[in-house]
């Protein structure tokens, strides 16, 4: 990760996918995936009742992650993602100027490896970096989803 005159964008999200992966091709033939990870903030508010909040995070992965996801991560799947944060504009068919900010990942990793209900077989996990060609992940335990 370069580092532009002591400034830092790094982002670590542990989340579970909200869809399975969406798997796409530029004209170029670059594979890229957006997916959509939920993480859960849990607290107790002054009455002692227990409070839940869920943020959606949009990330997006390309190459070899993104073709490792498309083919073996599904929705529920726990995964650790690092990143950084970029904000893309464009004007929508009305004329509208359009925001979304997104984790591009640099890295991509499933947790756990046992095998789950919906059949996804266990694999070696392994760290993915998307420039290294060589993205490896494995399928997550069947849990609680935060949604």
């Amino acid at each position: 990760m370069a580092l532009g005159r002591g400034t830092v964008n790094k982002v670590i999200l542990l989340g579970r996918l909200g869809a399975d992966p969406e798997l796409r091709y530029t004209p170029g033939g670059a594979a890229v995936a957006t997916i959509s990870v939920a993480t859960n903030m849990v607290w107790k508010d002054k009455d002692g009742n227990q409070q839940d909040k869920t943020e959606w995070h949009r990330v997006v992965a390309w190459r070899r992650t993104a073709e490792f996801l498309g083919e073996y991560v599904k929705k529920g799947a726990l995964i650790y993602v690092e990143g950084r944060l970029e904000t893309r504009n464009w004007e929508d068919k009305d004329g509208v100027k359009r925001y979304t900010t997104e984790v591009i990942a640099d890295s991509i990793e499933t947790v756990g490896g046992r095998k789950d209900d919906r059949g996804a077989a266990d694999m070696p996990a392994q760290d993915s970096q998307q420039s290294s060609g060589d993205d490896k992940e494995v399928p997550p335990p069947e849990d609680d989803l935060p949604f």
